[in-house]
């Protein structure tokens, strides 16, 4: 009898399974790539930047790939470099938008762009390379996370601020 149970409560478990519903897709995200970035502490200097240059409302629209230097990788700059180029209205919107790619590039995507260049929004390109299964930008700027989903695309971590060429 206890060895009829047991069957007997496996079967109703695995139909269980199969009778329940499949999870539908994850729900597209609510909030734009400014707004995913604002909303997390890591990226305050960032968007800070990112109003000083007017450029909040270009991320508004259209769909992008943000390479998203943290608070820390802005740190790792002089003090003065940083100040120089916030002062610049023109010389930060070239920084910032050096940063951004046209389109939604998940990671699953970068790493098959090994070894080549993505032009930025600046104009300029960024070269990507993957060593050790770790993605890297200009050879020495590290993805340190990938797939921050927004509304209009995707965010990517990076450790340091990508510096177009003057």
């Amino acid at each position: 009898m206890r060895k009829t149970l047991t069957i007997l409560g496996a079967t109703t478990i695995a139909a269980a399974a199969v009778i329940a519903p499949v999870s539908a897709a994850p729900a597209q995200p609510k909030q734009d790539l400014v707004q995913v970035a604002a909303a997390a502490p890591q990226f305050s200097t960032l968007v800070s930047l990112l109003k000083k240059a007017g450029l909040v409302g270009a991320l508004k629209k259209g769909n992008y790939t943000v390479f998203a230097p943290t608070n820390a990788a802005f740190a790792k700059l002089p003090k003065s470099t940083l100040t120089a180029v916030a002062e610049d209205r023109a010389l930060l919107k070239s920084v910032l938008t050096y940063h951004v790619v046209k389109g939604t590039v998940p990671a699953a995507k970068v790493v098959t762009l090994n070894g080549k260049s993505v032009k930025t929004l600046s104009g300029q390109t960024v070269k990507v390379s993957v060593r050790g299964g770790k993605v890297f930008l200009n050879g020495s700027s590290r993805v340190t996370r990938t797939d921050v989903m927004a509304s209009n695309g995707v965010i990517h971590v990076i450790n340091k601020v990508l510096v177009p060429k003057s």
